[in-house]
């Protein structure tokens, strides 16, 4: 079983153990200092998986033999149906910021105003949001004019590493280029999908293949039905959330929704939409006159429809038997690789904590075997 062998820790066995941790570490060095290299394969990598079923669809389905005709498609559907979705989208979300930035610089100039908040929040909370609406970078915020630029600086602040690509004097240029590379990445890893996810076997130790393999045919597994059942789960909730919320007119109401659903790759975080529907709902509470609490039991409600729907259907028809890992364990998990390797980690975090899971299962299965194989043995000298 390679590294699941039971042979006695020896000199040379734990020299041969500190030379392999030295490897794993200086190889970790070794991605890290590469990491913005990486990170538009990493992204092809991911992108090729999630596209990889529609390519299977087109072949097999619907018969298109040539392969790269068949991935050229399904690149085309995909960015047609980005650019509908744009062209939709885009003009709700600048308007609904433009109107909310109308507001924040009513409010800055307009006493009666600030008089309102006071009258939903306490005194402190209050005062902070009416100091919020003075300052001018709140207020660019929602100039529509300086929308683009607020948001590159702060993509550039957030992401440095992935902006590490596209900066420089020729930003345009560049950041077109390492598109072109991501496709060109996304396009030959499509072409050679099957070939890559059988060929990497060829390249184990025979002591460590049969293990590995096994590992990685757990990892599979797990990825495809957990992430793909939940991608499904969380894009019916976006859905949901943005119907509901543009019912009850909260503003920004599609585009928060949407958000919440993405939320939801990682079970519950999409409580975490309470806080801007919580900001939205004071904003059109300010604009209407209408009361801020029972536009905020509406946001409640909401999410408890929502909530119902996806605990009580979704999850027990969609999900199935299939298992995931813990969500304080998938947040944990984004922390560290993403501090270990910034923006490249964020993007292999799930994979990899899924990875090191089925790992160790195999593990604990392994070990229940060995102690199940000696208790049989002692039976057996027993008798």
């Amino acid at each position: 079983m390679g590294l699941f062998s039971d042979k006695p820790f020896t000199l040379d066995r734990i020299v041969r153990l500190l030379i392999t941790l030295g490897v794993v570490y200086l190889v970790f060095l070794l991605v890290r200092t590469v990491q913005d290299v990486l990170i538009p394969f990493a992204i092809a990598a991911l992108l090729a998986y999630l596209i990889q079923p529609l390519v299977n669809i087109l072949q097999v389905r619907v018969r298109i033999k040539n392969r790269l005709v068949a991935i050229l498609i399904s690149l085309f559907l995909i960015a047609t149906a980005f650019v509908l979705f744009s062209l939709t989208m885009v003009p709700v979300f600048v308007k609904e910021i433009r109107h909310v930035g109308e507001l924040v610089t009513k409010m800055a100039n307009d006493a009666k105003l600030n008089e309102k908040v006071a009258q939903y929040l306490p005194e402190d909370m209050s005062a902070y949001v009416a100091e919020l609406a003075q300052r001018e970078d709140i207020q660019a915020f929602f100039n529509t004019e300086k929308f683009g630029e607020i948001v590159i600086n702060t993509l550039r602040t957030v992401v440095p590493g992935v902006w590490g690509l596209f900066s420089g004097a020729l930003d345009i240029v560049i950041g077109v280029v390492g598109l072109f590379i991501i496709l060109l990445y996304l396009i030959f890893i499509l072409l050679d999908y099957d070939t890559i996810m059988e060929g990497w076997k060829d390249l184990l130790h025979p002591s460590y293949r049969t293990m590995m393999i096994e590992v990685v045919e757990d990892f599979t597994a797990a990825m495809r039905g957990y992430f793909r059942a939940q991608a499904l789960i969380a894009s019916i909730c976006g859905v949901l959330f943005a119907v509901g919320f543009e019912i009850i007119d909260l503003p920004l109401g599609i585009v928060i929704g949407l958000f919440i659903g993405l939320l939801n790759m990682v079970p519950y975080l999409q409580t975490l939409g309470l806080l801007p529907c919580a900001f939205f709902a004071l904003v059109h509470s300010l604009e209407t006159g209408r009361s801020f609490w029972i536009m905020m039991l509406l946001v409640l409600i909401v999410f408890a429809v929502v909530q119902a729907i996806q605990d009580g259907f979704l999850v027990p028809k969609i999900m199935g038997d299939v298992t995931g890992l813990n969500p304080a364990v998938m947040l944990l998990s984004l922390s560290i690789w993403g501090k270990l390797l910034g923006m490249l980690g964020l993007i292999i975090a799930l994979p990899m904590t899924f990875l090191v899971s089925s790992y160790y299962h195999r593990f604990l299965r392994f070990l229940a075997k060995r102690h199940q194989e000696a208790m049989d043995g002692e039976t057996a000298g027993q008798t």
